[in-house]
C-alpha cells in the first residue's frame, strides 16, 4: 500500500517516538510511507529527543483565542500540503489533532479511505489544564473529526469509551495499545549502566521519560526518605519541568545522594537503562493513556508498580505481572514497594509475567502495524 500519514507534531518526546516506530514497523512490512506533517526532517534520519523540541513560537506569544483561531487556519496550508503527497496514496492515516481539519477534508475529496489513531480527547485535556478559550468550538472540532474517520484508532479501551459517547459507531472503532519494538525484546546486560551510575550493590527504583509534576515521583522520593534504607536508590532516566522540584525534595529530605537523574536519553541507550531497574515505576497515570514506558518495562522483564486505573488494568493484572496500587492511595503504592523491595523472587516471577503478557498480547509497533494494514486492506476493499 501507498500509506499517506498526516500529522501535525513538531515535539521530539513520545509523540515522536509513536511516529517513528509505526511507520518504520508499515515500512518494514513493504508499504510505501508518504509523510505530510510540520517537520519531517528525522523521519529518515532520526533526530535527537529533546523535551522542550515543539514548545514556544506563535503559542507563546499569542493570546489563546486568536493562537486557537490561528490553529484552524493552519488547515488551509496543510490541506494542499497534503494534497500534494496525496497522488496514487492507497489509504489516509492520520495522527488526529485538535483543530486539524486537513486529513479530513482531504479524504472526502478524493475519496480516500481515512484512519485516525486519537491519543487522547484533546479538548477535555486542554480545556482541564486551562490551555483552551474556545471550548465549544474545540469540542465541535474534535467530535466532527473524530466521526469523519471511516476507522478510529483509540490507544485505550477508556478512550474509546469516550470517542463512542462522542457519537462514533462502535463498529468503527478499534483500540490498539502503543507498544515496543524489537531492540527493547533483545536481552541486555545491566552491570555497565548500574556501574556506569555508581548503582553495583543498589536496589535501582526507576522511571523513564519526560517527568512531569503529575506523574508522582516525588512519592517515591518519600517513600526512600522513610524507608531509611541506604540501599535504595531512584534512577530516573529523562528529564523535565518536575526535575528541579525532585533534586530540592530530595536535599531536604537527606536522600540527594540515592537520586540519579541522567537527563534525556537517547532510544538506542533505553532498553540498557530500563533493564537496570530492579523496579519499575509508573506512580501515576492519566486515565485514558497508554504509557509508552510500561511496555518498554514489560518487554525488559522488570518488576512493575503501577495505579489500578482502568487503563492500566487493560494491559496488567495485579499480583499476576504487576503489583497495583489505588492511584490516590500513598501508603498503598508504598505497601506494593515494601513487597517488592523485600522478596527477589517476587521481582523475577512478576517480570517475567510481564514479559511474557506483552508477547503474548501482541504489544509490540511489528504487531501494530499488522492491526493497522488489516485495517486499511479492508476499508480499501469497501471502497471498491
Amino acid at each position: 500500500m501507498r500509506i499517506l500519514y498526516s500529522h501535525r507534531t513538531k515535539s521530539a518526546d513520545g509523540q515522536y517516538v509513536h511516529i517513528r516506530a509505526l511507520t518504520e514497523a508499515l515500512a518494514a512490512r513493504g508499504h510505501e510511507i508518504i509523510m505530510a506533517g510540520p517537520d519531517d526532517s528525522g523521519v529518515k534520519t532520526p533526530k535527537r529527543l529533546d523535551a522542550g523540541a515543539g514548545e514556544g513560537g506563535l503559542k507563546a506569544l499569542l493570546p489563546k483565542p486568536i493562537y486557537e483561531a490561528a490553529e484552524i487556519a493552519y488547515s488551509i496550508p496543510a490541506y494542499f500540503r497534503l494534497a500534494e503527497k496525496a497522488a496514487g496514496a492507497d489509504i489516509l492515516y492520520e495522527r488526529y489533532n485538535l483543530f486539524y481539519h486537513s486529513g479530513v477534508r482531504l479524504a472526502r475529496s478524493r475519496r480516500l479511505p481515512m484512519i485516525l489513531e486519537v491519543n487522547a480527547p484533546l479538548a477535555d485535556e486542554r480545556a482541564r489544564h486551562g490551555g483552551l478559550a474556545l471550548k465549544p468550538l474545540a469540542r465541535w472540532s474534535e467530535t466532527s473529526i473524530w466521526r469523519a474517520a471511516d476507522a478510529v484508532l483509540p490507544v485505550t479501551g477508556v478512550l474509546a469509551k469516550m470517542i463512542e459517547k462522542a457519537g462514533v459507531p462502535p463498529e468503527k472503532i478499534t483500540v490498539i495499545q502503543n507498544g515496543v519494538d524489537a531492540e527493547f525484546l533483545a536481552a541486555v546486560d545491566p552491570r555497565e549502566t548500574r556501574a556506569r551510575y555508581g548503582l553495583e550493590g543498589k536496589l535501582v527504583l526507576g522511571f523513564t521519560g519526560f517527568v512531569r509534576e503529575w506523574h508522582g515521583v516525588d512519592r517515591i522520593v518519600r517513600y526512600i526518605a522513610q524507608s531509611g534504607r541506604k540501599d535504595l536508590h531512584l534512577l530516573l532516566v529523562g528529564d523535565g519541568s518536575a526535575r528541579e522540584g525532585l533534586e530540592r525534595q530530595a536535599r531536604e529530605a537527606g536522600v540527594a545522594d540515592q537520586l540519579t537523574v541522567t537527563g534525556v536519553m537517547q532510544r538506542d541507550a533505553m532498553p540498557a537503562h530500563v533493564a537496570a531497574f530492579d523496579i519499575a515505576l509508573q506512580p501515576a497515570v492519566v486515565a485514558y493513556a497508554s504509557p509508552l514506558k510500561l511496555f518498554e518495562y514489560m518487554a525488559q522483564a522488570r518488576a512493575i508498580v503501577a495505579p489500578a486505573s482502568e487503563n492500566i488494568r487493560e494491559v496488567l493484572t495485579s499480583g499476576g505481572d504487576a503489583l497495583l496500587f489505588a492511584l490516590d492511595d500513598e501508603a498503598a503504592l508504598f505497601a506494593a514497594l515494601d513487597r517488592l523491595v523485600a522478596d527477589a523472587s517476587l521481582r523475577e516471577k512478576l517480570g517475567k509475567s510481564a514479559r511474557e503478557s506483552l508477547l503474548r498480547q501482541g504489544f509490540t509497533w511489528a504487531e501494530n502495524a499488522a492491526r493497522v494494514e488489516r485495517i486499511a486492506a479492508r476499508l480499501m476493499e469497501e471502497r471498491k
